[in-house]
């Protein structure tokens, strides 16, 4: 728990309000109980409070405290989150009841002037060299690779039809670094400058040696920062070939009458992507700098409730990446949890912000945006509308949805006053 919002609450209730609670739960186990030997009902009183101790203890604690406990908080005028911890608890039929709780509550800070705050607003229209590097992208994933007819040496640009084995310095038991049949662009960008030397000039069948001093920060783990001695084999020359732009290009792409048709539809997919990204980035800082110009303690329980939903969705992710469950079990959860943390403290910052700004312009959503939203989740998951509806209402899913409804609606409204 976060000690700058957390409090103390002790609670002591008269001995024969005990005792009626007690002399209650009691009765309507023996009306209920059903003991070899006894008839239904007439169970002896001394039987049923030997026998159910633990059972009718837990429910005189249900049926005294809740209710006590949420009138004295709001007496206090705060809201509580997360699961009180009770540090003191004394509880026996005919004796006052004692019991001190410990819990967090959400902090009371000003947001005065945060309506002030601005962050910059980019400009969401597309350009036209955004439009053509998306075109030429277009081409790009199109493009083929075929033998070169002509009889000549490798240049730059061209792709070299390699077989390659190549031995780690000062790893002799490591297996070689090898491939068959492997494309390597002569002076690409992803090409080892020492491969694109070996080469260049070179020809089919030809024999080459290369060293390559991979970088420590390499993709490739077992390489980086590794020397490796080369034999390569060049097979064959290639080229690359990138279509035109043509109406026969837009036709083989998909349902596109010409060229025109797919460059419309290219610029509203590239508009409505960047709009996107755009809006996302710049809600992200308006909400830092809100966090920032507005600092309060956080609770540790809302804390750990989101690192368990940001750890959730990581671990459907990997499910879905093909990880079992026996890998899952091997994970080291005490070091995902502490990554976790710092993501964890922001995203609640900024759910709690986005509530008390949504609370202070009473923004709220309506049955049509929230049935909107159901819609899609019931398409999605495969349910029926009223099935989903009703799983939602009996697992607390409902108010989880509206609430973050509330809180992107509330996103928007403040990315919208932003000056452009």
């Amino acid at each position: 728990m976060n000690p700058d919002c957390t409090r103390e609450l002790v609670l002591d209730i008269p001995a024969d309000e005990v005792s009626r609670a007690y002399q209650k739960v009691v009765s309507n186990y023996k009306k209920h109980a059903k003991i070899p030997g006894f008839r239904a009902g007439k169970v002896p009183e001394t039987v049923i409070r030997r026998r159910f101790a633990d059972g009718i203890r837990k429910d005189v604690i249900d049926g005294l405290l809740p209710e006590r406990f949420n009138k004295a908080v709001l007496d206090l005028g705060i809201k509580p989150v997360g699961e009180p911890r009770v540090a003191e608890l004394t509880i026996e039929d005919g004796k006052p009841l004692h019991v001190k709780a410990i819990f967090e509550f959400l902090p009371e800070f000003s947001i005065e002037g945060y309506q002030k705050i601005t962050v910059d607003k980019p400009p969401v229209e597309v350009t036209e060299e955004e439009f053509q590097r998306e075109m030429e992208q277009l081409r790009e994933s199109r493009s083929t690779i075929e033998p070169m007819e002509e009889d000549r040496a490798l240049k730059d640009g061209d792709w070299a039809q390699i077989t390659y084995k190549g031995i780690i310095a000062d790893e002799p038991e490591a297996a070689p670094v090898a491939g068959e049949d492997t494309l390597v662009e002569v002076g690409g960008k992803d090409t080892m400058e020492a491969f694109t030397t070996a080469l260049r000039g070179a020809k089919p069948g030809q024999e080459l040696k290369a060293e390559i001093i991979y970088p420590a920060d390499y993709a490739e783990s077992k390489l980086a920062g590794k020397t490796v001695a080369y034999n390569v084999e060049v097979k064959a020359i290639k080229k690359r070939t990138v279509p035109e732009l043509t109406d026969d290009f837009a036709k083989e792409l998909g349902h596109y009458e010409n060229l025109a048709e797919l460059e419309t539809r290219v610029r509203e997919h590239l508009a409505s992507r960047k709009r996107r990204s755009v809006e996302g980035e710049t809600k992200d800082r308006l909400l830092a700098a809100l966090a920032e110009r507005f600092p309060f303690a956080v609770p540790e329980s809302l804390v750990q409730e989101q690192i368990d939903t940001r750890l959730e969705r990581g671990l459907r992710a990997l499910a879905a990446q093909g990880m079992n469950t026996e890998q899952m079990r091997k994970l080291d959860f005490a070091r995902l949890r502490a990554a976790q943390r710092d993501g964890a403290v922001a995203e609640v910052k900024t759910n709690i912000l986005l509530d008390r700004i949504a609370a202070e312009e009473n923004i709220n959503i309506s049955d049509e945006e929230l049935n909107r939203e159901l819609q899609l989740a019931a398409v999605q998951s495969g349910e029926t509308l009223d099935a989903l509806r009703t799983r939602l209402k009996s697992d607390g899913g409902l108010e989880r949805i509206k609430e973050q409804l509330r809180r992107e609606k509330t996103a928007s409204a403040l990315y919208e006053r932003l000056p452009a």
